[in-house]
């Protein structure tokens, strides 16, 4: 599988974002996230469907943690507002 996967990156141009084995620096916004979304939203909530789970789980994403939660790795402010002023000055370059 890891081969394979490889194989599609190269081919594609892309090239691979993990350190070695034993190197967290990679992962850990993504833990982070995950943790928070464990901990603030799934833990807390009991989904009847997999439908149900899927829509509560958009909109904790896309209406709370995207918007509003602020984030230390950032400043203290929200991932949608620091996103935004990347692209600004993207296209300011």
């Amino acid at each position: 599988m890891s081969t394979e996967y490889g194989k599609v990156l190269d081919n594609l141009a892309l090239r691979r974002s993990a350190g070695r084995t034993g190197i967290c620096f990679d992962n850990a916004m993504a833990e982070s996230f995950f943790g928070a979304l464990k901990n603030e939203r799934v833990a807390r909530v009991t989904y009847l469907t997999r439908e149900i789970a899927r829509q509560d789980i958009t909109r904790y994403i896309e209406f709370w943690y995207n918007r509003k939660r602020l984030h230390s790795a950032v400043g203290y402010r929200p991932p949608r507002e620091v996103h935004a002023e990347y692209q600004k000055l993207r296209i300011i370059a």
